[in-house]
């Protein structure tokens, strides 16, 4: 898991704090050990203060996984990011003696990322890709040789018991909102809603990204930017009529987070349609699509949600219903830990 899992972490979610954390859930159905940053370097020894200043974190969750390979069957890495250096290092590994290495993927639509992989035969060291956007599968086959059975698209997760409206008490008003910070075109959203009758928030933060907001110039007097706990979030969507994200042209389900959460909130979502952002929402049946950096065509969507708040409702009801059936944080667990462990 490349991160560090929060001490406080079992007793935030007991306290109804936050959602569920989606490696603590996966690792329960495959009754696996949960590696992150702070368990590698302790299994890592004196050479990993090394590798950690020289390669840093995630190689050293890379090389602790490669270090504890015989103890496992099976080996789960939750991004490219671990496992393409986790597969480089079983390069000089005897096939017998590793575990069946199966490895999520976010993007790999990175040239970087595909010379290296296909440069070092990484195909013959990673025996399963689990992806989340159709872009990414295809080029999982074309790109990088992956035989099709080996690379599965799956939904990404939500945690539908934290997310749903009946944990809060919603305050509606005639307010739209926006959140993340991946790929986001704020600048965009920005333009549309001007002058618009509407209060508009934008939660620019994610636990997860490395970027800062990029919302730029003077914002109208109904836009108003600001940072908020997944407590606080909740609440932003459920007192919202529905939630917007506005993305900027990507390969990969950017905004994916933003969208599931939406969804499980029961609130219509407005996306941008780009090249990863496909999978997800149904025009005209849990949400609408808008073309990238098109200011025009944003305004009408919104507008068109804003004078119907019936179909809104309608959309928000329906993405619940998908979200529950396809996303589920359980429901996800479930269907990785099954397929990692089929060949045993």
């Amino acid at each position: 898991m490349s991160g560090s899992i929060p001490a406080d972490l079992s007793s935030s979610v007991d306290a109804a704090l936050r959602p569920r954390a989606d490696y603590v859930v996966l690792a329960n159905h495959l009754d696996a050990d949960l590696i992150d940053y702070a368990e590698a370097n302790r299994r890592a020894g004196p050479l990993g203060k090394v590798i950690r200043r020289v390669a840093g974190y995630n190689f050293l969750l890379a090389w602790s996984c490669f270090r504890s390979r015989h103890l496992y069957d099976a080996l789960l890495t939750d991004g490219e990011q671990v496992g393409i250096p986790y597969a480089a290092l079983c390069i000089v590994s005897r096939r017998a003696s590793r575990p069946k290495h199966s490895m999520i993927v976010h993007i790999m639509s990175v040239r970087k990322k595909v010379i290296v992989f296909r440069a070092l035969g990484l195909k013959h060291r990673v025996d399963k890709m689990f992806v989340y956007a159709s872009r990414q599968r295809d080029l999982a086959v074309t790109s990088l040789h992956m035989s099709p059975e080996r690379v599965r698209l799956t939904s990404f997760m939500v945690d539908t018991i934290f997310f749903a409206e009946e944990r809060v008490t919603p305050a509606p008003r005639r307010m739209i909102c926006a959140a993340g910070l991946e790929f986001r075109d704020y600048d965009t959203l920005v333009e549309a809603v001007r002058e618009l009758d509407v209060e508009v928030v934008i939660a620019a933060a994610s636990p997860w990204s490395k970027r800062s907001s990029d919302v730029g110039g003077i914002l109208p007097s109904n836009v108003r930017v600001c940072k908020l706990s997944l407590f606080d979030l909740r609440q932003l969507y459920a007192d919202a009529m529905f939630v917007v994200v506005p993305l900027r042209e990507t390969e990969f389900q950017a905004g994916v987070t933003t969208i599931l959460e939406a969804m499980a909130m029961s609130r219509a979502v407005v996306c941008t349609k780009t090249s990863g952002q496909t999978d997800v929402v149904a025009h005209g049946e849990t949400g609408l699509y808008v073309e990238p950096a098109d200011v025009d065509a944003l305004r009408v969507a919104i507008r068109r949600l804003l004078d119907d708040p019936n179909e809104a409702r309608r959309l928000g009801e329906a993405g619940r219903h998908w979200v529950v059936a396809n996303a589920e944080l359980s429901l996800y667990a479930e269907r990785i830990a099954t397929d990692v462990l089929a060949d045993f």
